[in-house]
């Protein structure tokens, strides 16, 4: 049998010399040409500080181009429902994969929406009563909160034999929504003193409604509508005129000699007032709407969303609305007594998404919490649950701070699953701040060295150790340590907190020092919010500082979105006499051609859509006329263009000088957005940016308590150094301020913490230590107080 010799030797495969992700010339937002290879298959933390373009390179250029790629392999019908991704500016993407972006984007605030049918455990749980639950009352959406029953009956034509035949046919749906309050679980009803006085008759001003005042078209609708006796007081109406002043269906009648549609006060307020956005109602409307509105558990379901056949439907005693209120945890261990071979492989899974939840350390949750009611690093990990079991290799997994929220107990394990990702074969990128992640990198790629104009390049590339040893910031604090405070101040008061019962709490009692620093904090899940969010509302004399998203589109920036844009459009009308509005991009100075936008958007259907600077104001956003008119040798757009420091010594002294300009500018650059420039799109600004933005608005606010919710979110070890620092200078002045807060650094610096504890869900809600942060590390009793000790080194 002839052979032939081989005389290569055996190399290795061309398939497999793709082992590294190529980035080129990356231009994205503030990047200054990067060039970087990522190795695949292994895990790499991008660190820098805040601003410094980690976002921009990850997700605006490696993840976008690598969305973009697969969305082009759909057919041109089905991409014209798909969103159109420009191809970022980056010279060369090579070596890219399937990327999944796992990122703190909240989920949506629909009160329809929640924890269950956002993973599909709703689905598979009701698929398993539609099939074990007794008594049988139908298909699983007999158990949807989403689906309601309706029926109807009618004649069809049929065509058969030739003939046309009219038949008789019925048809019902059974859905599971509650059809009181439509699936939502609690209705609003308006407080009826809050609207009118009713020992006051319509002639003598009953009504407290904003708008509706005496003589105006409003009032007289009702005063002069006949019905009833406006010189009557109403609370001496009868069922009849109380239901025609109230709740009257529209109806055309001649009131005043005018012809006009009346129609019960309630419905009118309703449509003109309550079908708004809150965030867009005028300061009065809205006050009006908080006092006069309740939201009040649905009477008919118990705010369980449910119709009450769903819920008489069970399962081992066990409802569908029993099972989605108990803590995941628990729900889990219940699924895995059922013993039911029929339904075997649903049970397994709905079994394995529960665990994953628990893995995750989200097992304190319930399914029917609302997800908008999520905080962003909790929505993040519910995002994460799909790809944890998930048979996908070879992918690119993109995070965005995966740690957000997570006490130091909890990062150990959240470690530990971004290493199962990477083991299973996949690329993991991770942007983060915190030591104890970037500690687990393969690869580390550290941008800089400052922020926005001053960041945007490749400062270190390597290992940790490198990185340690590489003097860039991130190495050099990498291992700074805040240490315990010598001294702590003297309480000014208490702040007494009373059977506080909120979610998973256990009336608990706490007294919260006044003037100085409280910590608040415990392992996720623990209640810290619901104790403080649920005891301390925002309003007179507290500003709260929660991490909501900020509204704007990409008009608003950080002039507009403080309220420093008017005093620097009126600095620049009074200077020349002109109306305010000319120097407005939204308004009357607005360039004509891209109106005020800057650049002009064209659309090419399901081609990616093209954004083209604005040949008539380049840019600029105005009209040429109006950047005629200049201050202290600028225009507006020159102004807009502005660094937050170079603003601060421009509208600080000299011809330009405006004190309320220089007032929010001091503010902006007190929490550490110097580099930030004033007319910077608001959708630009990244996660950690946003929330010193609101810290910066709020600052200004007449309030002697400020509560600050994980205000180290997004930041550098850098610039939590200047965070504690304007703590300080807040207590100083004369604040109280109180932070919900997992990072040691800030648990070091203050002067009073309650940890509460000992687990999440229900078993939590408790006081587990209250004192001094050298205290707690004294005592190691609680998980807070083991990881605090580690981390000062005591």
């Amino acid at each position: 049998m002839a052979t032939r010799k081989n005389t290569q030797q055996p190399g290795r495969h061309a398939a497999d010399s793709h082992d590294l992700i190529r980035v080129h010339g990356a231009r994205v937002n503030n990047l200054k040409d990067v060039s970087i290879e990522i190795p695949k298959r292994r895990l790499t933390v991008f660190t820098g500080v805040s601003g410094s373009g980690k976002s921009s390179l990850v997700f605006d250029t490696i993840a976008a181009e690598s969305q973009r790629l697969i969305n082009e392999t759909y057919s041109a019908f089905v991409q014209g429902f798909m969103p159109t991704l420009a191809r970022p500016e980056v010279d060369v993407l090579d070596g890219l994969t399937t990327a999944i972006i796992v990122d703190q984007q909240r989920m949506g605030g629909d009160p329809r929406s929640t924890v269950g049918t956002a993973t599909d455990a709703n689905a598979m749980l009701r698929i398993l009563f539609s099939r074990l639950g007794k008594p049988y009352i139908g298909s699983p959406k007999a158990f949807s909160f989403n689906v309601a029953s309706i029926s109807g009956a009618g004649a069809v034509t049929v065509e058969r034999g030739g003939q046309t035949v009219k038949e008789r046919r019925s048809f019902s749906i059974t859905g599971g929504m509650c059809p009181r309050c439509e699936g939502r679980g609690s209705v609003t009803d308006l407080d009826l003193t809050q609207i009118y006085d009713d020992s006051k008759s319509l002639n003598e001003g009953a009504l407290t409604v904003p708008g509706y005042k005496p003589g105006g078209w409003s009032y007289r609708l009702y005063s002069e509508s006949g019905l009833y006796d406006a010189d009557k007081p109403i609370r001496k109406y009868t069922k009849r005129e109380l239901h025609d002043f109230l709740h009257r269906e529209p109806v055309r009648m001649k009131i005043a000699g005018i012809n006009m549609t009346y129609e019960g006060l309630i419905p009118r307020i309703q449509k003109s007032m309550l079908a708004k956005d809150r965030e867009s109602m005028q300061p009065h409307i809205r006050e009006f709407v908080d006092r006069a509105v309740t939201f009040t558990t649905c009477p008919d379901c118990a705010g369980t969303r449910l119709t009450e056949a769903a819920r008489s439907s069970k399962i081992k005693k066990v409802s569908i609305a029993d099972a989605c209120a108990m803590q995941i945890s628990d729900l889990a261990a219940w699924v895995d007594s059922l013993d039911e071979p029929s339904v075997a492989p649903l049970l397994t899974t709905l079994h394995q998404t529960l665990e994953s939840f628990v893995e995750i350390g989200l097992g304190y949750l319930s399914l029917d919490r609302p997800a908008g009611t999520l905080s962003g690093g909790e929505a993040q990990r519910v995002k994460m649950i799909r790809h944890l079991g998930s048979s996908l290799t070879d992918t690119t997994y993109v995070f965005d701070e995966p740690t957000t929220g997570l006490h130091p107990h909890d990062i150990q394990r959240m470690n530990g699953l971004l290493q199962r990702l990477r083991d299973k074969g996949n690329t993991v990128l991770v942007v983060e701040h915190k030591p104890e992640t970037i500690a687990i990198a393969d690869h580390v790629v550290d941008l800089g060295p400052g922020a926005g104009t001053a960041g945007g390049t490749v400062c270190f590339e390597g290992t940790v150790e490198g990185l340690r040893k590489g003097g860039t910031i991130t190495g050099r604090h990498f291992d700074d340590r805040a240490a315990l405070k010598k001294t702590v101040r003297e309480p000014t008061g208490r702040l007494e907190i009373r059977g506080a019962s909120t979610h998973n709490l256990r009336d608990v009692d706490v007294d919260i020092p006044l003037g100085v620093l409280t910590v608040i904090t415990g392992v996720a899940g623990s209640g810290k919010s619901s104790l403080i969010h649920g005891s301390i509302p925002a309003g007179e004399g507290v500003v709260s500082i929660d991490q909501g998203a900020i509204r704007g589109s990409r008009r608003s920036n950080p002039a507009t979105y403080t309220g420093l844009l008017d005093p620097i459009r009126k600095a620049f009308a009074k200077a020349h006499g002109v109306k305010p509005a000319l120097f407005s991009a939204n308004s009357e100075g607005a360039c004509p051609t891209c109106n005020g936008a800057g650049v002009v958007y064209t659309d090419l259907a399901m081609m990616a859509g093209v954004a083209t600077t604005c040949e008539d104001c380049e840019g600029k956003r105005f009209q040429a006329s109006v950047l005629d008119y200049h201050l202290g040798g600028r225009d507006i757009s020159e102004v807009l263009a502005m660094p937050v420091t170079e603003a601060l010594e421009f509208f600080g002294s000299g011809e330009a000088a405006t004190p309320a300009a220089h007032r929010i500018l001091d503010r902006l650059s007190d929490v550490g957005l110097g580099y930030v420039s004033l007319g910077q799109p608001l959708t630009t600004l990244s996660g950690g940016e946003r929330q010193r933005l609101k810290l910066a608005t709020h600052m200004s606010d007449k309030g002697g308590v400020y509560v600050l919710d994980e205000p180290t979110t997004g930041l550098h070890l850098a610039d939590v150094e200047q965070l504690l620092g304007l703590l300080d200078r807040l207590v100083d002045s004369g604040k109280s301020v109180i932070v919900i807060e997992h990072h040691q650094a800030v648990m070091a610096h203050a002067d009073w913490i309650v940890d509460l504890g000992p687990g999440a869900g229900h078993d939590g809600g408790r006081i587990v230590f209250e004192g001094t942060p050298a205290d707690l590390v004294a005592d190691r009793s609680t998980l807070t107080g083991e990881h605090l000790a580690a981390y000062v080194g005591t």
